[in-house]
């Protein structure tokens, strides 16, 4: 059983933008969000986004290391009914892929958007968050499990153990990896002729996640000042 939830932990460990249910009226943006890009044309924006953001992030990616596995394979989910997201993860071979759920194509403002938001994917592997995060998550389980095994506990509270430790060891730099990928793939979308800061703009109008001890991601104001920061360097 704990063998069998490590796997779980791991195999999700790639990375997710995407919106949560609709807050209260008081949690909504106060941001009058453009239009959204016609269903008639998202795929066509996007598929223009790919042609032009890819090269970039492929080739920032061999700059970085030469060694790493750097051909993205970028993909749109055919499930019509998953909501908007965003992710990265790896394939069974090691090949990098970078997945759109439908939803978020069709909830896109402009191109700029789909821009930050895949170099901000591409990052997340440029940078090598999955291997750091899954480091983190074995750290911070095998700890639990022993912990409360000196305590005396059952296979229950080891394996309770196992579980919260791997929790807290994988979200201990999770906003720091976010706040990362934002900079890295406002660089990325810049590169490939893009409005990165225009792009980030998409933060602006999605539920806040605030800045919650062991949170996934950092506050919605936070990342918009790290795109800034990271543009005007």
């Amino acid at each position: 059983m704990r063998s069998i939830y490590l796997a779980v932990v791991l195999l999700a460990a790639g990375c997710t933008i995407t919106t949560v249910p609709a807050p209260g009226p008081s949690q909504r943006p106060q941001v009058a969000a453009p239009p959204r890009i016609a269903n008639s044309q998202a795929a066509r924006t996007f598929a223009q986004v790919v042609r032009r953001v890819e090269p970039v992030a492929e080739k920032v990616c061999r700059e970085r290391d030469p060694r790493k596995a750097c051909d993205f394979n970028i993909i749109v989910d055919p499930d019509p009914s998953l909501p908007p997201n965003a992710f990265q993860t790896l394939d069974r071979n090691g090949r990098p892929v970078i997945g759109f759920t439908q939803a978020l194509l069709r909830d896109a403002r402009n191109a700029d958007e789909l821009a930050f938001i895949l170099g901000h994917e591409a990052a997340h592997h440029i940078r090598n968050h999955i291997p750091r995060r899954q480091k983190s998550v074995l750290a911070g389980a095998a700890l639990g499990g022993i912990l409360a095994a000196v305590t005396g506990a059952g296979d229950a509270g080891v394996e309770f153990g196992q579980k919260l430790g791997g929790t807290v060891g994988g979200r201990r730099f999770s906003k720091d990896y976010e706040l990362q990928a934002d900079e890295l793939g406002a660089r990325i979308a810049r590169r490939a002729g893009y409005d990165a800061l225009r792009g980030a703009q998409y933060f602006a109008r999605i539920p806040d996640p605030g800045n919650r001890f062991l949170g996934s991601h950092p506050p919605n104001s936070q990342r918009i000042a790290r795109v800034r920061r990271a543009l005007n360097q």
